[in-house]
């Protein structure tokens, strides 16, 4: 039995004007494919929706929080990060499609006779755009590179003296 993955979306019939506020509670097992799985997303993930609704559009501040399980990038010791993201939305109700040709790219169309608004692609690509670059562990005594913070001071105090010392004599060479 094919299990049909789960959508982040907003009925429009409960949004009321002015500022509506909703919570989902989700896993990365939710969405398609195996991509947040992948990155570290093994925890619950937290996605809080703050949908402002005018007489014209909708605004959707969405919001995401979860702790995600990583490897150091150095030592390979296992790391827990709080990952967080937000996202802005427009959507314009009901705009004719001449109109359309002209707007900027952040600005959705819904249509008048639209049921729900769907985010759920919106909060995965925020979740992954919430991803750190590198994973290091500073306070970690296992990891060989930081392990000992005080032998790293001394270093680079050195490194800087030596630093200094050459761009002093160039300074002297020259006058």
């Amino acid at each position: 039995m094919h299990k049909e993955k789960s959508k982040i979306a907003i009925r429009v019939a409960d949004l009321v004007e002015e500022i509506n506020e909703f919570d989902f509670s989700c896993k990365a097992s939710d969405f398609e494919g195996a991509e947040l799985s992948a990155a570290g997303f093994t925890r619950d993930i937290q996605v809080n929706v703050v949908a402002e609704k005018n007489e014209g559009e909708v605004i959707i501040t969405l919001k995401t929080s979860t702790l995600a399980d990583f490897t150091c990038d150095i030592c390979l010791a296992p790391i827990s990060r709080r990952l967080s993201g937000s996202l802005k939305l427009y959507y314009v109700i009901g705009a004719p499609f001449e109109e359309t040709q002209d707007w900027n790219e952040e600005y959705r169309f819904l249509d008048k006779s639209a049921e729900s608004i769907d985010i759920t692609g919106d909060v995965f690509e925020t979740l992954l755009l919430s991803l750190p670059l590198k994973v290091t562990c500073t306070d970690n005594p296992d990891c060989k590179l930081y392990g000992s913070v005080e032998q790293n001071k001394e270093s680079l105090a050195e490194e800087i003296n030596s630093w200094q010392e050459s761009l002093e004599k160039l300074k002297n060479k020259y006058r």
